[in-house]
């Protein structure tokens, strides 16, 4: 595989990755709680959530706390783990895992959003210490799974001044078209600086050697992904060989 790893940056600008994630509903998905596949999520008034003994967490955001409803998002924690650390010091590594964010058509999916909101930005806070990177893994993923522009903004301008300035990289692990697309037209609007930090990662094995990855976290969806990838890569060569 190692000699199809290597032409997968080339052949993303003929084949988009998008074209193979049509087959992704076949792969392992994140499980959800009966809750809600049920679709019976609703929410709850104060009195209705002290009744109820919901699992409730507060999370400091900048100078505010936030409660987040844990029940409500347990099926999607692991969309940020802790990657352990690069370089010297305490400069961690914060995996985004895009593959584990609930699908748009989910019940009460901006409730949902609003709490994995507080979730992932007070994760954050508590995650880093010093300068850190983000990973951000985007393979496996279907459109409906991807967050919204605006979420993705509300997430980086609820970031305080600190987080902002210690985020050295960000590491785009299998962009698809869209999102480079999403990128290139929000460019001007977004800083210099940050601009910079923005890396595009086509392969795991690209990334492997950017980053150590003893405690990055590939989800097995994004495993299968990579291997029906190169597989859908060696068919497209050796059906090109034979044209020929």
């Amino acid at each position: 595989f190692l000699a199809l790893d290597c032409c997968q940056h080339k052949f993303l600008f003929i084949m988009d990755l998008e074209h193979v994630l049509t087959l992704a509903d076949d792969l392992p998905k994140p499980k959800t709680t009966d809750v809600i596949r049920k679709g019976s999520l609703t929410e709850y008034t104060a009195a209705e959530e002290k009744d109820d003994g919901r699992r409730w967490r507060m999370f400091r955001i900048g100078e505010q706390d936030h409660r987040v409803d844990m029940k409500a998002i347990e099926p999607y924690k692991k969309v940020i783990s802790h990657g352990g650390y690069y370089g010297d010091g305490l400069n961690a590594i914060v995996v985004f895992a895009v593959c584990f964010m609930p699908e748009s058509s989910q019940p009460n999916y901006r409730y949902l959003m609003d709490n994995l909101f507080k979730y992932v930005i007070g994760t954050l806070e508590l995650l880093v210490a010093e300068n850190y990177m983000i990973v951000y893994l985007n393979g496996a993923t279907t459109r409906r799974k991807m967050p919204s522009l605006g979420w993705l903004r509300k997430c980086y301008q609820q970031i305080d001044r600190r987080l902002r300035k210690n985020l050295k990289s960000l590491i785009i692990v299998h962009p698809s078209w869209f999102i480079r697309t999403i990128l290139a037209i929000t460019k001007p609007f977004i800083s210099s600086k940050f601009s910079q930090k923005i890396r595009y990662v086509f392969t795991l094995a690209e990334l492997a050697e950017l980053i150590p990855m003893e405690y990055v976290g590939i989800p097995d969806c994004i495993k299968q992904y990579v291997l029906l990838f190169k597989h859908v890569l060696l068919e497209t060569i050796n059906l090109g060989l034979k044209a020929k």
